[in-house]
């Protein structure tokens, strides 16, 4: 893939205004507002005990902790705003009967190479239970050796005795929400984080042991500017994080209706958000980090570089991430699963997942079996979102036949891509997302989606723009 120092600048600010448009993340395939109720805990019972898995494949698992102490005005994760702490320990009960059924359920036990907790705040949980959960997980799958072991963290609440509870558990890689450092965007999304303070928690969380620390950016904040936004880079390179994701603002307000006030503020242009976005990646690249794709950067040697360029890269809903065709069973309310023949999410809200799982062990509030047809899309689009490219060959070789001849269609439709300079094609049909492209990657995708011309027809409002 070529280097982002290539785009051009002046070609990109032509076309934002048009392939700035609705369109999904791709953080599954087919997209989380395709599935349905009628997919239910039962279903997924049975495809967790499906009996093609072998006890060498790998296991993914994910942890949702839906709790946070205050309301970020920019978020529209599932969370609680709560100081109740009491409720915690309800909530551990129902995730250790939750953990108790699946692992009932999926009967060829598999060794666990990667786990994730996020939220909501996993170190809303204080360190002792923090270390009960990961004891109720780790007796059900146990870890391999080398496994990927990382946790999503709020700096303002996060405290040295939960990084040395952390470390002890066997945490390995912690990410930390900054997404910005100016003083004003931080009043303005409810998130008042100075960077000493993340500093200081990047410090203790290198004196434990981790071998990586990651930031979250966002870019598209009320407020920002390029100048303001090269002052968070300058304190970020400060104090020297191993891996960045930098996610556009998702501005969402039929999920999340506190973003309703910022359209009384300065949300900046689409032209600005374009320009603070390409600052970002010269300024990311000149301080040595890799271009992994989309959102997301990281240092040479960092995991996420070795996956993308041993194409093991892959997409979930946690954003691009490693080891591709590892199924992924996620606990806690909103959790979503993603095995190799379907997803399957449970109940949102607290009270209905506790109450489902109480009654069968499973929460499942809705999913979706995968076609042949879905396969091939979800491939495909994993392709273009995790490697910038489609190479027509192994498409022949995993599906058995010519990509050009069953995606004609497709192709032509990416006749404008072509003409805008995103996209290159090759004479059997592969694909090749130029630098510039990379910055739509989403819309080249797009045209893949089988179910994205109906979800258009319908009128709802289910995506961010996508750039």
């Amino acid at each position: 893939m070529s280097e982002p120092f290539a785009i051009d600048l002046e070609r990109a600010s032509e076309l934002v205004s048009r392939y700035a448009i609705d369109g999904p993340r791709y953080t599954s395939y087919p997209t989380a507002p395709v599935w349905k109720e009628s997919y239910t805990a039962e279903d997924f019972r049975a495809d967790l005990g499906d009996v093609q898995f072998e006890a060498s494949d790998g296991l993914s698992l994910y942890v949702h902790v839906p709790f946070c102490e205050s309301l970020c005005h920019f978020c529209a994760c599932n969370k609680v705003i709560t100081r109740d702490h009491t409720r915690a320990e309800g909530f551990l009960d129902t995730i250790e009967t939750e953990i108790e059924a699946v692992r009932g359920a999926a009967r060829v036990p598999r060794a666990v190479t990667q786990l994730h907790w996020g939220g909501g705040t996993p170190t809303w949980l204080d360190p002792g239970q923090i270390e009960r959960l990961f004891r109720a997980l780790t007796d059900a799958f146990p870890l391999r050796q080398d496994a990927e072991v990382s946790i999503e963290v709020d700096p303002r609440v996060t405290t040295r005795e939960h990084v040395e509870a952390l470390a002890r558990c066997g945490f390995n890689r912690i990410s930390m929400g900054v997404q910005d450092f100016d003083p004003r965007v931080q009043e303005a999304i409810h998130r008042i984080q100075p960077a000493p303070d993340t500093a200081r928690l990047v410090a203790w969380s290198r004196a434990a042991g981790f071998d990586s620390v990651n930031f979250d950016l966002i870019y598209g904040l009320p407020y920002q500017s390029v100048a303001s936004f090269e002052r968070t880079l300058d304190a970020l390179f400060e104090i020297g994080p191993d891996r960045i994701a930098l996610y556009s603002y998702a501005h969402v307000t039929w999920l999340a209706k506190q973003q309703r006030g910022f359209e009384r503020k300065d949300l900046p242009a689409a032209e600005t958000k374009l320009a603070i976005l390409l600052t970002a990646i010269r300024r990311f690249l000149a301080e040595g980090y890799l271009f992994i794709g989309l959102d997301h950067f990281a240092r040479e040697g960092d995991e996420l570089a070795k996956a993308l360029a041993d194409r093991t890269l892959r997409r979930n809903f946690m954003g691009h991430t490693t080891q591709a065709g590892v199924d992924l069973i996620g606990f806690g309310p909103s959790a979503i699963s993603e095995l190799r023949v379907s997803y399957a999410q449970s109940h949102r809200d607290v009270a209905g997942w506790e109450r489902a799982v109480a009654e069968g062990g499973l929460a499942t509030m809705r999913g979706h079996r995968l076609t042949r047809a879905d396969v091939e899309r979800r491939w495909i689009i994993n392709r273009i979102m995790c490697h910038g490219e489609l190479r027509a060959r192994e498409y022949e070789d995993a599906f058995g036949r010519s990509f050009g001849g069953a995606y004609a269609p497709e192709l032509a439709a990416l006749e404008p891509a072509l003409r805008d300079g995103l996209v290159l094609r090759d004479g059997d049909g592969s694909l090749h997302v130029t630098p510039t492209g990379r910055l739509f990657v989403r819309n080249v995708a797009m045209v893949f989606d089988a179910y994205l011309p109906e979800q258009r027809q319908s009128g709802n409002r289910m995506f961010s723009q996508t750039v």
